[in-house]
């Protein structure tokens, strides 16, 4: 009878990993890594430079450049996105902000996707956190290619419908310059946060947690997206959002703010203001946004405040109810007189 060193079991199950990860990488990218960093240059006839920025901008570097890390996927993608570049006749700020537009979202989706699957296991049939990663490693490369396509489809549509806003928004302009260093956009611009946040989760666990944020997060994309606005981003327990209009503004912040007596009560307090921002890399900046922020700081739970200029844009509609509130000292903004935003009493 042979007899096994204490390393062979571990050697085989160390074999056996490899071997997954292998399957899994080939099943995810479509094939295997052939090509190295000198291959993908002479295949594309880009050069070594471009080559080495693009997957840098990714957030993912070539770490082993003489190592065969690369797909016959990754040679095409690199072809297609130089062929882009040269057609658009793109500077480098321009080519850095593209690639890079696509690595930070496609990390943070495909983090947010696996996630989901994670938890979603977890439930079904009541695993710990690492055997249902362990089984979403089994089951996930074979969505792959449906959320791939699911991820085109919502792309294309996200698209179209922000060339539709260009197109009624400047479409009938012929390009006029602003005056100083005013910012492009006029925008309604808002926050809403979760009131007391860290002391009401201080006691939940990670699956708790997670229903929190999730139950906060998804119900406020609701609100604004049926409110016809658009969400910019979450912060943790705060959401930024941004509508085309004052009116539409209003409409997102006092339905986030509205009591959901149905649900999981969710105390939040907005603030939003009319105002000028810059859209760059998926967000938004300027002063303005700085003082949505701030006075979302200053509103009472269940309220929605704003400021002077935007209450007297509103106070020509008869559904809104506004009253002005104490002065305030907010740090950085100096002396702010918010007003509270009410829906008219109608009864």
């Amino acid at each position: 009878m042979t007899s096994q060193t204490p390393q062979e079991p571990r050697e085989r199950a160390a074999q056996e990993r490899a071997d997954t990860a292998r399957r899994t990488d080939e099943a995810i990218l479509g094939g295997p890594r052939i090509y190295t960093f000198a291959d993908l240059v002479e295949g594309t006839g880009l050069s070594p430079e471009f080559v080495e920025n693009y997957w840098r901008w990714l957030g993912l570097p070539v770490t082993h450049p003489a190592e065969a890390r690369f797909t016959a996927a990754d040679l095409e993608s690199l072809r297609e996105i130089g062929e882009l570049i040269a057609a658009g006749e793109l500077d480098q700020q321009a080519q850095m902000t593209l690639v890079r537009s696509l690595g930070h979202t496609s990390d943070r989706l495909a983090l947010w996707q696996v996630e989901a699957f994670v938890e979603h296991l977890g439930r079904r049939f009541d695993l710990d956190d690492v055997s249902a990663r362990l089984a979403a490693l089994d089951r996930i490369p074979g969505f792959a290619d449906v959320l791939a396509r699911q991820l085109e489809h919502a792309w294309r549509r996200q698209l179209a419908a922000l060339m539709g806003r260009f197109a009624t928004e400047f479409g009938g302009s012929h390009g006029t310059e602003l005056p100083g260093d005013q910012l492009p956009l006029r925008r309604a611009i808002g926050f809403a946060d979760i009131v007391s946040f860290t002391k009401r989760t201080a006691g939940l666990g990670s699956q708790e947690l997670s229903e929190y944020v999730q139950l906060f997060e998804s119900r406020a994309r609701d609100v604004i997206t049926e409110a016809g606005g658009r969400v910019v981003k979450t912060i943790g327990d705060a959401v930024l959002f941004v509508a085309d209009d004052v009116a539409t503004g209003a409409e997102c912040a006092l339905g986030l703010a509205a009591p959901h007596s149905s649900e999981e009560e969710i105390p939040v307090r907005v603030g939003f203001v009319w105002g000028r921002v810059l859209s760059r890399f998926g967000d938004v900046f300027g002063p303005d946004v700085n003082l949505a922020s701030r006075i979302s700081e200053l509103a009472e739970p269940a309220s929605v405040l704003v400021d002077p200029p935007t209450a007297a844009l509103l106070s020509s509609s008869a559904k809104y109810a506004l009253t002005a509130q104490p002065p305030q000292d907010v740090q950085g903004l100096g002396e702010i007189t918010p007003v509270r935003l009410q829906r008219a009493y109608t009864g």
